[in-house]
């Protein structure tokens, strides 16, 4: 039973380690194109404690949809990658999840 039909995109970023302030200052305009996309809800981008090359990227959306057609398909996707893709390596892989159980 699905209790929440929020959307969870999760991605693990790992960043050229010679690159992070870099990213985190070109993901703060990109957090501006996202925000502004139908269906999103909110994101967080987290840094690793352990290895600090590493961010976790958690987006809320309404529809997976929202992000994979909507998100995705749009000439602000191209500006998005423009601003972030080529501090990755290698290449993240993003999965999207759905709330099951929660405290709250």
């Amino acid at each position: 039973m699905v209790l929440n039909p929020i959307v969870l995109e999760m991605a693990v970023l790992d960043v050229r380690a010679e690159k992070t302030s870099e990213f985190e200052q070109a993901f703060e305009k990109a957090s501006q194109i996202i925000a502004g996309m139908p269906g999103y809800i909110s994101h967080q981008l987290q840094r690793c404690m352990e290895q600090p090359r590493r961010y976790l990227l958690l987006v809320n959306w309404k529809s997976l949809e929202a992000h994979t057609e909507g998100f995705r398909g749009s000439a602000d996707y191209q500006q998005w990658k423009a601003l972030l893709h080529h501090f990755y390596d290698p290449f993240p892989e993003v999965e999207h999840y759905q709330l099951v159980s929660s405290d709250g």
